[in-house]
Order: C-alpha cells, then sequence, then structure tokens
C-alpha cells in the first residue's frame, strides 16, 4: 500500500533561488567594503600603532570570511513550517438589529393649489 503523499505547504517552501543570490552578493559586497574601509584605515590613521596591524589583519581574513559565508546559502535561516490545517478563531458576529420603520412622506397637490 502507497504512503499518501501531502503537498508541501507554500510557506515550508524554502527561498527562491534568486533572491537567495541577490542576500548572498549583498552580504558578500558588504563585507569586502569593510575589508576597503580597513584598508584606508590602515594607510591614512596617522601615527601608527598596535591598532595599525588589526586593520592589516582584518584586511587580509575578510576576504576568506566573505567568500565562506557568501557560499554557506540560506542554510543558517530556520524556516519555520505553518500547517494549512490551523485556523483561526473566528469572533462572534454582532447582533443583527432590524431597521427601524423609514419615515414616508407624502405630498399631494390639487388644481386648486396651483397659481
Amino acid at each position: 500500500m502507497k504512503a499518501a503523499r501531502h503537498a508541501p505547504a507554500v510557506t515550508s517552501l524554502p527561498i527562491a533561488p534568486q533572491d537567495e543570490v541577490a542576500h548572498r552578493v549583498r552580504r558578500y559586497a558588504l563585507t569586502m567594503s569593510i575589508r576597503i574601509a580597513c584598508f584606508a584605515l590602515m594607510v591614512l590613521v596617522q601615527p601608527y600603532g598596535w591598532y595599525t596591524w588589526v586593520f592589516a589583519i582584518a584586511a587580509a581574513v575578510l576576504p576568506y570570511i566573505a567568500v565562506v559565508f557568501a557560499n554557506a546559502g540560506s542554510d543558517s535561516t530556520e524556516t519555520q513550517a505553518e500547517s494549512p490545517l490551523q485556523q483561526l478563531e473566528a469572533t462572534t458576529p454582532d447582533p443583527v438589529v432590524p431597521p427601524e420603520e423609514p419615515r414616508i412622506v407624502t405630498i399631494r397637490e390639487t388644481r386648486e393649489d396651483l397659481p
């Protein structure tokens, strides 16, 4: 006997490939921008001291970190599946109030009222 196959819920599907690539490119560009800033700070901050070495090490290590994070994909983000069977409780409707009787105004004209 075959097991019944259930269609996946839309909320449990992974991120679209285009969105994932765009996210990875943004993360890589941000990390490499920080690397460029470290290079600039390493050269421009005077007098040279221990922080120059910190900027140099950061500029040397950031490309590796950027590539690892860019290739990691969306494995680090968890997607929580929502049950399509879960239902929200409905609020109780307001009681229906019958409409009031409309007031009717009748205008009657006779020939005697005409000028």
